[in-house]
């Protein structure tokens, strides 16, 4: 039976950084395909309890930094812990990340999130700023203003997130592999055994 894994994410994750390498590899490894599914955590939240980080209680701001530090070292990317543009509105990179899939090819979009998540996370580029997108599309070689002309990849945006509300998505990164839900990038090693045993 062919593997495949739907992949629920935001391109402005810490989260989804520190998991989106590993998670490239895992499906190399396993030979599964991806189904690529930016999602809008701002609708997101206010359906399934979730709070935006501003609005998160101390403790948890604090703890959250604690795990950004031990698995930033863990994992080894390199990693600006409170980059200067975050956070970032998510929506322009989330559509453009949806025409690469639609008009290129599914690892484009791929290494296009790929390269969003670093430049939010690792090199202090402010990601809602529509001609800093452009700059990053085109370094991945795609076309800024085709992918902008692309009218169905925001009605793909919209359809994944209501998507992930039906399926009880909550969080970022979320994989769901026949069924299964596995939140968090620190869940990659029960999503690769669940790969690994069927």
């Amino acid at each position: 039976m062919a593997k495949s894994v739907d992949y629920f994410f935001s391109p402005v994750s810490p989260w989804t950084y520190l998991g989106h390498e590993r998670f490239i590899a895992m499906l190399k490894k396993h030979g599964a395909s991806v189904n690529l599914r930016p999602v809008d955590y701002g609708r997101i939240f206010p359906v399934s309890g979730g709070l935006p980080l501003k609005q998160r209680a101390p403790q948890r701001q604090a703890y959250r930094m604690m795990e950004l530090r031990r698995w930033q070292a863990f994992v080894g990317l390199p990693m600006i812990l409170e980059p200067k543009y975050f956070p970032a509105p998510a929506d322009s990179a989330s559509v453009l990340i949806c025409a690469a899939a639609r008009k290129s090819s599914t690892d484009a979009a791929m290494k296009l999130s790929q390269a969003f998540l670093r430049a939010c996370w690792s090199e202090e580029r402010n990601l809602g700023d529509e001609a800093t997108l452009d700059q990053i599309v085109c370094e991945q070689g795609l076309d800024a203003a085709v992918l902008r002309a692309d009218a169905g990849a925001g009605a793909d945006y919209d359809k994944f997130t209501q998507e992930a509300i039906d399926r009880g998505v909550f969080g970022a990164p979320t994989y769901v592999y026949r069924d299964e839900i596995f939140w968090g990038q620190d869940r990659l090693d029960f999503l690769e055994r669940a790969l690994g045993a069927s």
